[in-house]
């Protein structure tokens, strides 16, 4: 049962520390000890409390494995400085690429490909306990080697994928650890299947993108999606994306998630023409391919003379384009870098052209360039390095705010100390009105941070008041099908003061002990619910893209509607003689309530009999 969306901070800290997040850019907030050659970092925030979990790879006695550490919204450790260090595995003594991710009932999930060559998977709770054990669970019944990638679910389960350099192999987890069956994707034709990335669709299914990839360090390579259900399912046969294009393996793909229940894929290679390039392609929540190009949307226009590529990309959560920053550089000595950034629709409109420029060439370069849209979908932000002009090495952190032309709102240095780091793989996105950015300091050893507000605000921010508005008014009426000679439910609301993506209509039948979830539109405002006979209990909430509202209530005050629908007959074919309201089939209050005005279609009328009761009627105009 889903209750009124509230900000909730955890309390709970393991030991007592009182470090926030600072607003000085030559010092940042010290996050956690770490070895100076470590690297790998991964962020993830739960979008419920704002905890920030943090992820990083060491050498250590058994091998090169990771630790993990929390820090609350405030920026403040949580796990000591040490963090949690996974010991219970071998671990080989180079990276197998380990992912991690939080999972929606607040823990955080770390899997890895051990020593032994197969994969596993440990959860951890917010107060640092082992849920499934230090030794977690073996995934993919024991296949699977090498690199791993995770998405998260919507019910607390997650999905994960690994690869073996010639199948992927794909699982989707429940919260309590109960494993799905196992989706082999593999290739007869001599194709190594590799490179997979995950981005999750309605009904708790992902979308695979993947690569088709021949022998040799330069091959031929596709690209493919194919959508699956948590119990393993394949929707459909896979789409190819992208055909086939020559270029080095090591060249692969992203993906991210579009908000609509499909995605974007990018990847960056010199195949076409012989000068590299980003090229973009899109698919629905099916997993087929909406840009007809199949060599995909190139985020410049090919130029020979210079490269295109690096690309990092968010989605608009307003109209759903893509946002994709990228670096040039010059093809004959790749010395002079800039960033631009463009917009590419679902359709394969390149909207912003030849892009924007948002760092021009100062005699220095740029990396690990970063984007990511404003929870509002305001705006987005670029964080980026810049090196030193006196050594290439030494980097300071910039961060630049846009609005959603790509105008520039603000810039500021994060970090202004000049050093050698190695900056985190990703950022987490805005959550609660802040992104963060975290990096090794391979001077001391130490993982330092700072956040960003979509205002520019560096230090502490005060999260803003998330409004999960409620319907208002909720009632339901018995209605009496005069033609189909068949009972249900008219339900009807007042729609809250935001539109929400979607209602969530619980129904639960009294009688039989049966609750079903009906999604209905976010623009309607009643619902007709051919329930048939029975005894019926209503509830309605609002679930925009954050939250779920808490139940509407009715006009006395109670959070659901009760109906009996009994069929009795003498309720049933008493005569309207006033209508109060017509409503269309898909939940539309007319304007008037003159029957003799509509056209041919089928309504619900909602009026008042001889003897004073209200009552709904379906019927069928037919002129």
């Amino acid at each position: 049962m889903k209750k009124l969306f509230i900000l909730v901070f955890s309390m709970a800290a393991m030991i007592s520390l009182h470090a926030q997040w600072v607003n000085d850019p030559a010092t940042n907030t010290f996050l956690a000890n770490c070895g100076n050659d470590d690297g790998e970092l991964y962020m993830a925030t739960n979008p419920n409390t704002g905890d920030t979990y943090i992820q990083w790879e060491g050498f250590g006695t058994n091998g090169w494995s990771p630790t993990l550490q929390r820090i609350d919204f405030e920026g403040v450790p949580q796990w000591g400085y040490d963090g949690i260090h996974i010991s219970g595995h071998e671990f080989s003594s180079m990276s197998e690429g380990v992912a991690m991710t939080t999972t929606a009932d607040g823990c955080v999930v770390s899997c890895f490909a051990t020593y032994d060559g197969f994969t596993y998977a440990v959860k951890i709770d917010p107060n640092g306990n082992f849920v499934w054990g230090e030794q977690g669970l073996q995934l993919f019944g024991g296949l699977g080697f090498s690199r791993t990638e995770l998405t998260a679910g919507d019910d607390g389960g997650f999905w994960a994928l690994g690869f073996d350099y010639s199948n992927l192999y794909l699982q989707y987890v429940d919260a309590d650890g109960t494993l799905r069956p196992t989706t082999t994707i593999s290739d007869s034709g001599g194709y190594k299947c590799m490179f997979g990335q995950l981005t999750l669709s309605f009904n708790n299914n992902v979308l695979l993108t993947y690569e088709k990839v021949g022998s040799g360090f330069y091959t031929d390579k596709e690209l493919y999606v194919v959508a699956v259900t948590p119990d393993g399912n394949i929707l459909s046969p896979a789409s190819l994306l992208m055909s086939s294009q020559t270029f080095q393996s090591t060249y692969i793909h992203k993906a991210v998630a579009d908000g609509m229940g499909g995605g974007y894929a990018y990847i960056w290679h010199p195949g076409i023409g012989g000068a590299f390039n980003t090229y973009v392609f899109h698919f629905n929540e099916f997993g087929v391919s909406t840009i007809s190009d199949l060599n995909g949307i190139a985020v410049h226009s090919t130029d020979p003379m210079n490269y295109y590529g690096y690309a990092c990309g968010t989605v608009d959560p307003n109209n759903y384009d893509l946002i994709v920053t990228y670096e040039q550089t010059d093809a004959s000595t790749q010395s002079q870098s800039r960033i631009y950034v463009n917009r590419i629709s679902a359709t394969g409109e390149r909207v912003w052209g030849e892009g924007i420029l948002l760092a021009d060439y100062v005699g220095v370069s740029y990396a690990d360039i970063m984007v990511d849209a404003f929870e509002d979908g305001s705006g987005f932000s670029v964080i980026y390095t810049k090196s030193s002009p006196n050594n290439s090495y030494f980097t300071t952190i910039e961060a630049m705010g846009f609005d959603m032309d790509g105008n520039q709102l603000w810039a500021k240095t994060l970090c202004s100390n000049v050093y050698r780091r190695t900056v985190c793989d990703n950022t987490p996105g805005f959550v609660m009105g802040q992104n963060i950015v975290t990096w090794v300091n391979c001077i001391d050893g130490g993982i330092y941070g700072q956040n960003i507000g979509p205002d520019g605000t560096m230090g502490p921010i005060e999260p803003p008041v998330i409004t999960c508005l409620a319907p208002e008014d909720f009632e339901g009426l018995y209605v009496y099908d005069m033609d189909e000679l068949s009972f249900g439910v008219e339900l009807d609301w007042v729609a809250p003061e935001t539109q929400p993506l979607h209602y969530n209509l619980y129904r639960y039948n009294t009688i039989i002990k049966d609750e079903v979830i009906i999604e209905v539109p976010g623009d309607a405002t009643s619902y007709y619910d051919e329930s048939g006979l029975g005894a019926y209990k209503y509830q309605l909430t609002a679930v925009y893209e954050d939250c779920e509202s808490d139940f509407a209530l009715t006009p006395e005050g109670e959070n659901y509607v009760y109906i009996e629908v009994t069929g009795i007959e003498e309720n049933s074919n008493k005569e309207i003689v006033t209508v109060t309201r017509i409503y269309t089939m898909n939940g539309q209050c007319l304007m008037h309530n003159n029957v003799s005005e509509l056209s041919n279609g089928v309504y619900v009328l909602q009026g008042i009999t001889s003897d004073g009761q209200m009552v709904s009627r379906k019927i069928v105009v037919n002129k």
